[in-house]
Formats: C-alpha cells, sequence, structure tokens
C-alpha cells in the first residue's frame, strides 16, 4: 500500500508531464512554432511518460520508478545538451539541428530566461526529482 505521500508525488510527477506534454502541443499546434530537432527528441521521451505514469498510479506499483526514470534521465540528458547548446556553452556546429529550424532559435524569452528549452528542462528535473523522493520513501 502506497503512502500519501508516495502517491501525491506520483500525481505530482504526472501533472509535470501532462504541462509538458500540453505545453508542447500548443507551442507547435496553435502557436505553429516549428519544433527543432532536440525538442522532437524530448517529446520522444516525455509523451509516453504521462501513459507510465498513469498506469503506474492506476495499479499502484510500487516499480513505477524503475519504468519512468530511464526515460526521465534521457530526456533531462537531451535536455541539458539543448540547453548548453542554446545558452551557447556548446558551440552551436555540435548541434545535430542540420536541416529545418535550428536547435538555437529563440522564439520567445520570458523574464530573461524563460525559453522553451528551458521548460522542457525544468520538467524533467521535477519528473526526476519526483522519482528520486517516491524511491527514498519506498525503501
Amino acid at each position: 500500500m502506497m503512502t500519501k505521500l508516495q502517491t501525491n508525488i506520483l500525481y505530482t510527477a504526472l501533472a509535470q508531464a501532462i504541462v509538458a506534454m500540453l505545453g508542447s502541443l500548443y507551442f507547435s499546434e496553435v502557436m505553429k512554432l516549428p519544433p527543432c530537432i532536440l525538442c522532437w527528441y524530448q517529446r520522444i521521451v516525455m509523451y509516453p511518460l504521462v501513459v507510465v505514469l498513469a498506469v503506474g498510479i492506476i495499479r499502484r506499483n510500487k516499480d513505477i520508478a524503475l519504468y519512468v526514470l530511464p526515460l526521465s534521465l534521457v530526456g533531462l540528458g537531451i535536455s541539458i545538451y539543448h540547453n548548453l547548446l542554446y545558452w551557447k556553452i556548446i558551440p552551436e556546429n555540435l548541434a545535430p539541428c542540420v536541416a529545418g529550424i535550428s536547435c538555437t532559435t529563440k522564439f520567445f524569452e520570458w523574464f530573461g530566461f524563460i525559453t522553451i528549452p528551458f521548460l522542457a528542462l525544468v520538467a524533467f528535473v521535477v519528473i526526476n526529482a519526483c522519482m528520486v523522493i517516491f524511491i527514498k520513501n519506498n525503501k
């Protein structure tokens, strides 16, 4: 039986994954902002997290972190790389974006630092943190 903290932390991760998925769809389908290749890779990892987390919560699976963390860590790695490119810490010639939109295109910047790649980074950090908390409290 999962405790209230364990259940709430899973709901937090699920809510973050849903917000990230809907946000990416809003940017591309409503605002018509084309995603770069790294954004596509992050979507490929984020979208299944919604389903995996939902099924894990419904089934009260205590091993849910074993399914979520691999996907979320891959997404975090891609997101860190994307942000390092965006902040010009890694040179742009190392970007995988050879066709279509550049991975460093700045569509908007809220408050001087909140960008689309930064939002993805925050989403993956939150989901990973929730899974680590879940594991620590599940012992």
